[in-house]
Order: structure tokens, then sequence, then C-alpha cells
């Protein structure tokens, strides 16, 4: 059988990245998520050179999937608009609580990989369909 309607281990990577960068903790009673980039991201600067360091490592799994350059100029520019806001002083702080740049960036892998395995996912779907209801009787 055919695994090209299987995500490629990269994608799953930067989706385990961006999770546990992004949203990874949930804040009982308030139901806001946040990760490693809010935390690491409180320490002046070095957090978030940090977190631009673990953010390019998510572009870097996107260039190994053959992901287009102008998506990759535009994950390029989420993790510098993350950045720069980034080191205001508190201010930065609450936008790593909403901005997700990491988050942005692997719903851009994910829909440039669907978009491209579209016809292999729906005909994985249709033949696990015609088995089941081969099976059901």
């Amino acid at each position: 059988m055919n695994d090209n309607y299987k995500a490629p281990k990269e994608l799953l990577k930067a989706q385990t990245l961006a999770n546990l960068s992004d949203n990874k903790i949930r804040i009982p009673v308030i139901g806001i998520r946040l990760g490693l980039d809010f935390i690491i991201g409180l320490i002046p600067f070095v957090g978030d050179v940090i977190m631009a360091c673990i953010s390019l490592v998510i572009v870097r799994l996107a260039v190994k999937m053959g992901v287009p350059k102008p998506l990759i100029f535009s994950m390029l520019k989420n993790i510098v608009i993350d950045f720069l806001l980034g080191l205001i002083p508190f201010l930065g702080d609450i936008f790593d609580l909403f901005y997700r740049s990491n988050e942005k960036n692997v719903r851009i892998m994910e829909k440039w990989w669907v978009s491209n395995k579209h016809q292999d996912i729906q005909r994985h779907s249709e033949e696990k369909l015609a088995a089941w209801k081969q099976s059901q009787g």
C-alpha cells in the first residue's frame, strides 16, 4: 500500500515543536494556553533569541519538506514579527501569548502539504471507507 497520504516526519516534528513552544500548558479556569515561547521569553532578550532559534528549526524542517520559497519567506516574516515584538518589555510577553508564530508556521506547512497530497489522502480515505463498508456486509 502506498504511504503518500501519511504526514512526513518533518511535519510531525514541526507540529511537536510548535505545540511545545506555543500551547503545551493550559492555565486552569481562564483556559489560556501557553508554551515555552512565553515562559522562556520572560528572560529579556536571551529568551527571545532562544525561541527564535527554535522557530528557525521549524523553518529548516519546512525547507527539508520542500515547502516553496514564498511560503518560507512568510514563515520567516512571522518569526521576525514575533522576535521584534517580543523584545518590548511586558507588552512583548503578552503578545507572545496570542501571536503564536510557530503555530502559524506549522499551519502554513500543513496547508501546503495537504494541497499537494490531497488526491493521495482522498484515495486512501475512499479505500478505507470501501473496506469498512464491505466488512459491514
